[in-house]
């Protein structure tokens, strides 16, 4: 895709009108439901894209398009207020822990500290949910920024693979949030505006499905998710957090986002008890994923949907995977979800 293609104006101001699919909190199980028109069509007309935001692994290119297929016709750098990133999307333990999402932020503090965040972090701030994930000895740094991404205008079709290779519709919460462009005259090196001076429009995006609050008038609808209970603690994988940092300097987001990611703490493996659980463990559980997995692209519809049938047994294999690591592997082999120090046992 073209970078220099950006999201127009006028673009951004239909994503506000009634006849605008980017208002419609139905969208993403209308889009998994039906058969849809080949991925990658072109030149639809403006009410009839999708305005997408992108926060987690899919701001790299290489995922994104690549891995994917996607196709975007345009892309905006946008700052959310109303949300920041978490990661307790729950993944696999010992290699993936867990997977990027989003929760509604609370903005803590005054006047004083709400028009800017500066590289060093927001003084004043509380920790937030993300902040657990930063380094405890890092001194006055608090993780209570709003969510940075890129907003891509996709196809419909397009959209509906998005959400199919997202889980499907089983993982999220699909969300209509506000998105703010960055200022024209905004340089990189600048503090990520709390709120910036422009147009806001609507896109969807991805919430997590374990977020059970709310915040201003957006309007949102819940998807079934997976059985699993929420991974609080859990830390991504050096691969997965390298995708993001990978994504975001590829869309030159703001040094300060960029500075915020590269200290969150991610998964690494301290012992031999956890090297040998995660052999267990992936000898155990690879072959039922590995199957899940093949069977979901081999059966999958025009659409990206696995059938029903398929999505049940998917879950039952993903819910009993980490109940065995909570019972079982846990106890055994020490921590699949967070660094821990040292064990020479």
């Amino acid at each position: 895709m073209d970078h220099s293609l950006q999201t127009s104006y006028e673009r951004q101001r239909v994503s506000t009108t009634n006849q605008s699919l980017d208002g419609d909190p139905h969208l993403s199980e209308k889009a998994v439901a039906h058969h849809l028109e080949k991925i990658g069509d072109e030149n639809p007309p403006l009410e009839k894209t999708v305005l997408y935001l992108a926060y987690g692994s899919n701001l790299y290119s290489e995922t994104f398009l690549g891995r994917r297929g996607i196709k975007p016709l345009s892309r905006i750098n946008v700052v959310v207020p109303d949300l920041q990133l978490t990661f307790d999307i729950p993944g696999v333990p010992y290699t993936e822990p867990c997977f990027a999402a989003t929760k509604f932020r609370n903005p803590a503090g005054g006047k004083d500290n709400a028009d800017k965040v500066e590289d060093s972090g927001w003084n004043g701030q509380a920790a937030s949910e993300c902040s657990r994930l930063i380094p405890g000895e890092t001194s006055g740094y608090t993780s209570n920024i709003p969510l940075v991404g890129v907003v891509y205008e996709v196809t419909l079709a397009d959209y509906a693979w998005i959400i199919a290779t997202e889980g499907g519709g089983r993982g999220y919460k699909d969300r209509v949030v506000d998105c703010y462009p960055f200022p024209e005259s905004y340089n990189s090196a600048d503090p990520i505006p709390e709120r910036p001076n422009t147009n806001p429009f609507k896109a969807h995006t991805l919430l997590s499905p374990f977020e059970e609050s709310s915040t201003g008038t957006s309007i949102t609808t819940s998807i079934p998710c997976f059985s699993p209970p929420v991974r609080l603690n859990a830390q991504p994988s050096v691969r997965y957090l390298n995708l993001i940092e990978m994504g975001a300097a590829e869309h030159d987001l703001p040094i300060a986002y960029r500075t915020h990611l590269s200290m969150i703490q991610p998964y690494k493996i301290t012992s031999l008890r956890q090297r040998i659980g995660k052999v267990v463990f992936l000898g155990f559980w690879g072959p039922s994923l590995l199957l899940v997995l093949r069977l979901s692209r081999s059966l999958a519809g025009t659409d990206g949907r696995s059938p029903g049938w398929l999505m049940s047994f998917g879950d039952f294999v993903f819910s009993g995977m980490w109940q065995s690591y909570d019972k079982i592997f846990s106890r055994i082999f020490s921590d699949g979800e967070r660094t821990v120090d040292h064990d020479s046992t």
